[in-house]
């Protein structure tokens, strides 16, 4: 039994409880936050210890993993000393994205992470679908050939403005995740964004990339789209097929370049994913498996170094829009 201990219990928070006091295989310890009343509230809800104080609760509790749920400025900024009081203690960590609206705050906590030889993820929950999993499998199998080209669309309703890079910072940690994830390590971006009328956010982006591999790519994300329509598109090609993937789940269909012959993959109806929340559910089980089969720090599926490497491409974009679309280089994966 893992015993997990959550920090944070705001909406999402109050979704990785719910997950950890129904999974047959966590038991939910303790719960924390700085308001009082949320704190109380959410340990009534799934039957738990409250604490305001998390060094407190990391005295006194018996705790394997600690999730990471607070948000702050671009959903990020109050991550950093909690995630950091939690690889101190010890314990497997996993902890909501971004990793951090800080580039150095996210640096310091992979860091910390590989010193103290602890298990750190992060909740990048668009790559853990059938569909993603079996594109990563075709590439692997040579069914793509040559990497050549990746395109990626993420586009959906947030009508916040916090900051003028929120939908940059908050958003698209999972975009450039599933195109690491495809494709590898992306080694220069260029990018160019506007702001819809009266955001102050620069609310829609469009960032030419190039990865380590040679490959070229392309990422379109927009806060500016309406809900009722596929928030995500991906298609990645080489020199012998491409595929597509509709909408994060749905499907995933290969086009092999000699054969008219295609392979597709959908989303049953009666036993596949039921809608969105289900990757955030397969994300959760896919750390809690790793912890309990034992997996090293360094093989964790999307870890906080896969985090921060997603976070490094987005400072670099928007470096790139405020030198006016100049291409700029990203810092290699690692420390």
């Amino acid at each position: 039994m893992i015993r997990v201990a959550v920090v944070g219990v705001n909406r999402i928070g109050g979704i990785h409880c719910r997950f950890y006091k129904d999974h047959p295989d966590t038991e939910l310890v303790a719960v924390c936050d700085l308001l009082e009343d949320r704190a109380r509230q959410a340990a009534e809800a799934f039957q738990t210890k409250a604490y305001t104080d998390l060094s407190a609760m990391l005295a006194n509790e018996e705790i394997d993993m600690v999730c990471v749920a607070t948000g702050g400025e671009e959903k990020g900024s109050h991550h950093f000393a909690p995630v950091m009081a939690a690889i101190e203690a010890g314990k497997d960590v996993l902890v909501e994205k971004p990793i951090s609206n800080s580039i150095e705050e996210a640096r310091e906590m992979v860091r910390a992470a590989r010193n103290k030889g602890v298990r750190f993820a992060c909740n990048l929950n668009h790559r853990f679908t059938p569909a993603a999993a079996k594109g990563r499998e075709w590439i692997g199998q040579g069914k793509l050939g040559a990497p050549l080209f990746l395109n990626m669309r993420l586009t959906i309703a947030n009508k916040a403005d916090d900051t003028e890079w929120f939908h940059m910072r908050a958003l698209h940690p999972h975009s450039i995740d599933v195109m690491r994830y495809m494709f590898g390590d992306i080694r220069r971006v260029q990018s160019f964004m506007t702001k819809a009328p009266g955001r102050s956010t620069w609310s829609t982006a469009s960032v030419n990339m190039q990865f380590a591999s040679g490959a070229v790519g392309h990422l379109t994300g927009s806060y500016d789209m309406s809900m009722l329509h596929p928030i995500e598109w991906c298609e990645a090609a080489g020199t012998d097929g491409r595929f597509v993937i509709e909408n994060v789940y749905e499907s995933i269909t290969l086009y092999p370049h000699r054969s008219e012959e295609t392979t597709a993959l959908r989303n049953p109806i009666m036993r596949g994913m039921l809608g969105f929340d289900d990757t955030f559910n397969r994300r959760l089980e896919r750390f809690i498996v790793q912890i309990q089969n034992g997996a090293p720090p360094e093989e964790i599926e999307a870890s906080g170094a896969d985090a921060l490497a997603a976070q490094e491409v987005i400072e670099a974009a928007i470096l790139s829009h405020q030198s006016g679309g100049e291409a700029v280089d990203v810092p290699a994966a690692g420390l």
